[in-house]
């Protein structure tokens, strides 16, 4: 049976798609088959209603985290009308996101988020464009970094709870400097475990 949704800690996670825009060298879907005992390639894209049903009450949960195998932002149309009822039954909604959707997309897209998400986990993982593409492989290539950071400051008008994230497999001068790239927009920084 396909995992649409996974419980880590409190958070209730919605694996929305397996597509992603990157090809990130740290990657589990690079690297694993799931992810604490989650097998989260899926056979088809889950429906709107199938993925409601399988969160049940959202209230249970601490928050209900956007993140799977893929890019959530992929399906925003699905994305926003999910949270919708999510946050009419009084879910914490957070997504976490490679940061390209206004690429993905072709225009800013973060205003519709407004209301609905709560918080957003943005990956950055590279101090600067030509890491970013060694690292994370993006099919935009070296505008991806610039879009990212864009995407960060149109999110901080928008969603309470901004933090750009790094994997510890950076050196510890490359994790500063990102660090100095979150300062700068003003939003919050986490360096993230890297999981096998």
């Amino acid at each position: 049976m396909q995992q649409t949704v996974y419980e880590v800690g409190k958070n209730l996670y919605i694996n929305l798609t397996n597509r992603c825009t990157n090809r990130c060298s740290f990657c589990l879907r690079e690297n694993e088959d799931g992810y604490k005992g989650y097998d989260l390639w899926l056979d088809r894209e889950p429906s709107v209603q199938e993925v409601i049903e399988a969160v049940g009450d959202p209230k249970k949960y601490k928050e209900i985290v956007f993140c799977g195998y893929g890019e959530p932002m992929m399906r925003l149309d699905e994305l926003l009308e999910i949270s919708r009822v999510l946050k009419s039954k009084g879910a914490r909604v957070r997504i976490n996101t490679n940061g390209q959707a206004n690429l993905i997309h072709g225009r800013n897209v973060v205003p519709e988020l407004a209301g609905l998400i709560d918080a957003v986990s943005i990956s950055l993982n590279a101090p600067d464009a030509e890491r970013y593409v060694k690292v994370c492989d993006p099919k935009f290539g070296e505008r991806s970094f610039d879009a990212i950071l864009e995407f960060t400051a149109e999110c901080k008008k928008y969603i309470p709870d901004v933090t750009l994230t790094v994997v510890n497999v950076l050196s510890p001068e490359d994790i500063e400097r990102c660090k100095a790239i979150a300062d700068k927009l003003g939003v919050g920084f986490r360096v993230r475990e890297y999981e096998r």
